[in-house]
């Protein structure tokens, strides 16, 4: 995931925004939707309704989870709490996932008993305010998940990018079935939609495991910081560089290789340096650095940096 640098205080604010937005404007779509099905009886509009019902949940689980994954380290967790954030976004990959199994069964219900949607005009009306509704919030969404990384974020940014695709669908599903009499034109477009979503969860949940299971940074990211380390003319190499994130907290430990006659002071001071470095291009990572003689006989790992 692009991200650009930013302090980690200016990131809390606009997660919390984000979050605040998403919560609002689910509760709205949920709202205007549940009036716009009872009037219409759509099957396409039910789908959209549902999906904005379970995004409301999956919403108040990520402010819940960005809550609890800015809180500082504590005792009982040193390295921070940013994993809260995976594990929410885990869990809306399965909200993702029951929404499109729904909407795959209603649609093959309609396609099988075609209905006459009623009241057309005002339903293709309150979808097309969803569309502007939705569309802002993915903005804000899109904005804040480029500044920080955050994945429960973009966990449910992906919700609301295919409420984007729902919404237009519908609204052409819509104009199909009342202008036209193509009443098929309904389902169809929600099993179009549910395909899509599923997808989507495919990709939440990949990107929440990678997370939980300590996947390392991208190979951009790792040669990033080779780059820094070797900038240093007093360090002679590197090894067994580790990397991995927790929520938004990038995490770096590796093995400095310095001169054999160099003091520890003077090794305590290189290494600061490289801190300094690797802080700089990633603010807010958690960095270990081990020091070494160079050409010291030791084991390392089998992977290589």
């Amino acid at each position: 995931m692009k991200t650009e640098s930013m302090p980690q205080e200016k990131a809390a604010r606009l997660m919390r925004l984000a979050t605040y937005a998403s919560v609002l404007v689910a509760s709205i779509l949920v709202s205007i939707k549940l009036g716009a099905w009872l009037l219409s009886d759509s099957v396409a509009v039910l789908s959209s309704l549902i999906d904005s019902a379970l995004d409301a949940v999956a919403s108040l689980v990520t402010l819940f989870a960005v809550h609890h994954a800015l809180t500082p380290a504590d005792r009982e967790h040193r390295f921070g709490h940013g994993k809260a954030e995976s594990i929410a976004a885990l869990g809306q990959a399965a909200f993702i996932t029951g929404s499109a199994i729904f909407l795959l069964f209603e649609a093959g219900n309609r396609l099988t008993q075609p209905r006459v949607i009623d009241h057309g005009n005002l339903a293709i009306a309150v979808m097309a305010v969803s569309v502007v509704l939705t569309f802002a919030l993915v903005r804000l969404q899109l904005y804040v998940v480029h500044r920080t990384g955050s994945l429960a974020i973009g966990a449910d940014s992906v919700h609301y990018k295919a409420d984007l695709l729902v919404n237009v669908g519908i609204i052409a599903s819509l104009v199909l079935a009342t202008r036209f009499g193509m009443a098929v034109a309904d389902p169809l477009i929600a099993v179009a939609v549910a395909v899509y979503i599923l997808y989507s969860a495919w990709q939440v949940g990949r990107e929440a495991l990678d997370s939980l299971m300590d996947h390392e940074l991208s190979e951009k990211d790792r040669n990033r910081i080779g780059e820094i380390v070797r900038a240093h003319t007093e360090v002679k190499g590197l090894h067994d560089l580790r990397t991995r994130m927790g929520g938004t907290k990038p995490f770096v430990q590796l093995h400095l290789e310095l001169p054999g006659h160099m003091t520890l002071h003077d090794a305590h001071i290189i290494s600061d340096q490289v801190e300094a470095d690797l802080l700089a291009e990633f603010p807010g990572a958690e960095v270990i650095i081990h020091q070494d003689p160079e050409g010291i006989n030791e084991k390392i790992d089998n992977f290589n940096d």
